[in-house]
């Protein structure tokens, strides 16, 4: 039987602000290949058609490979094409909003970034999972890098949800947070600016065979 800690368990993939859609399900479909268990799409600055044109081949893509495909922010775009999901920051609408509309069967993620307090929030009022970082600094988003390791086992002893790490994740720098627990790794550079993006998200998922 599959369940949700099951779906949200390695290496969460987050979708570069691309506009060429050909690259990205290309890229994206490598990483799949690779293991890459979730994809978010995140593209900040797409307007609403290239949006709706991306989220849609991406979210058939993760029907192919059978993988968990979330939207960031678009709560109407992820009815509309039935996505399993919302990942919501701390400036997007409320976990409890998202909830209400999106009903009890769709995953909602927060950013809880080194926040326990938000994490008890997103707890409180039925977030599937949280968020937790930067931990490292990043090729891509720009935040403090404020979060420390601690908050992984302390997220383990407080939350009884996945957990995901956000900021700058390498192989490298991910492996001591997944062997503290962390549930997932979010990557978008380590991944797609890859020479080979299969075997970058494979070295990923890798990390969390090892634990298992």
């Amino acid at each position: 039987m599959t369940t949700l800690s099951n779906l949200l368990k390695g290496l969460y993939l987050v979708t570069p602000d691309w506009d060429d859609t050909q690259k990205l399900l290309d890229a994206t479909e490598q990483a799949l290949l690779g293991g890459a268990a979730v994809v978010q799409y995140r593209h900040k600055f797409a307007g609403e058609a290239l949006r709706h044109e991306q989220a849609h081949a991406l979210l058939q893509l993760c029907r192919h490979y059978q993988r968990t495909f979330i939207i960031n922010d678009h709560v109407n775009l992820c009815l509309e094409l039935d996505a399993d999901g919302v990942h919501v920051g701390g400036t997007d609408a409320s976990v409890a909003e998202v909830r209400m509309r999106l009903g009890k069967e769709k995953i909602v993620g927060a950013s809880c970034y080194g926040d326990m307090q938000l994490a008890r929030l997103a707890r409180d009022t039925e977030a599937s999972y949280v968020a937790f970082g930067g931990f490292y600094p990043s090729r891509v988003k720009k935040y403090a890098v404020t979060t420390p390791h601690s908050i992984i086992g302390q997220a383990k002893s407080e939350i009884p949800l996945p957990n995901v790490v956000i900021g700058g994740m390498t192989v490298d720098n991910a492996a001591p947070l997944v062997a503290a627990g962390a549930d997932m790794v979010a990557a978008i550079s380590s991944v797609y600016m890859a020479q080979d993006t299969q075997a970058a998200a494979a070295a990923f998922a890798a990390l969390f065979a090892a634990r298992t």
